[in-house]
């Protein structure tokens, strides 16, 4: 069947119209992407200018576990060797900073820009899931804030040795850059770790795959976590312990949900 001439332009090809007609939508989810984009990105810069005015206190709060150690000891600091090293872990702190505090409102870019496109079942099944996405960063990083980090600069701290006769003391001078590095890689680390069950329960929801298929994997999924637990914490093992227990209680808990909604959507079919 040809397709119907432009009444407006009688001599432009009709599939060249039809074309046209197919590109305004896309230009205009274009259009959308870019403002949602342009919003989150402004909500990153002024989240970076703001933590930049308080560097020095997310500074304060990001020493504190070492701070607390190094507490009645004197003589005890973080040092830099480089003129520009302290400027620059500012930077990186306040960048840290402003991830955090910016992502809420990036989420929020994120759901409007997807939510147009779903059924308002969709919409209603998918809000849970971006509600407990914070949430769940939150644990994880305060697990490894409170309880990983004073552990493993405990055990850290355990290879000082005192000076004797012929020998000489082992002392921690630690570099301001690469503690704090270290403390926002585990923070970072730990806080996505626990988005697992959101995303274990998105990709079945959508029928990648069943409960039964990760139950019959669980044991490849150990050995998996306990691999990544190793490569994104510090070489020792209670850190490595301390992601990768809860990462298999949150493999578990996963299985449990996707068992819930596979319930409920055969009750629902069977209605």
């Amino acid at each position: 069947m040809n397709a119907p001439r432009d009444p407006l332009n009688p001599e432009r090809d009709p599939v060249d119209a039809a074309v046209d007609e197919q590109k305004m939508p896309l230009m205009e989810h274009l259009i959308e992407l870019r403002s949602r984009l342009v919003r989150a990105l402004a909500a990153l810069f002024v989240g970076f200018l703001i933590s930049y005015y308080f560097a020095d206190q997310i500074y304060q709060f990001l020493v504190q576990p070492l701070a607390d150690l190094f507490e009645g000891q004197s003589g005890r600091r973080l040092i830099y060797t480089g003129l520009h090293e302290a400027f620059f872990t500012y930077i990186k702190v306040a960048a840290f900073s402003a991830i955090c505090v910016a992502f809420p409102v990036i989420a929020m870019q994120f759901w409007k820009f997807v939510a147009p496109g779903l059924y308002k079942h969709e919409r209603k099944a998918f809000l849970p899931f971006l509600l407990a996405t914070p949430v769940l960063f939150l644990m994880g990083a305060a697990l490894a804030y409170y309880v990983v980090c004073p552990f493993a600069w405990k055990f850290f701290l355990s290879f000082e040795t005192a000076a004797a006769p012929h020998s000489l003391p082992i002392v921690v001078e630690p570099k301001v850059n690469e503690y704090l590095s270290l403390v926002m890689t585990l923070v970072l680390a730990f806080g996505m770790s626990f988005e697992l069950p959101v995303l274990l329960v998105l990709l079945a929801r959508i029928g990648i795959f069943t409960a039964e298929d990760l139950a019959a994997k669980r044991r490849y999924a150990i050995v998996i976590v306990f691999i990544v637990a190793a490569v994104v914490t510090p070489p020792d093992p209670i850190s490595q312990v301390s992601l990768a227990v809860p990462l298999i209680g949150l493999y578990e808990a996963s299985i449990l949900a996707i068992r819930m909604l596979e319930k409920r959507k055969k009750a629902a079919a069977a209605a």
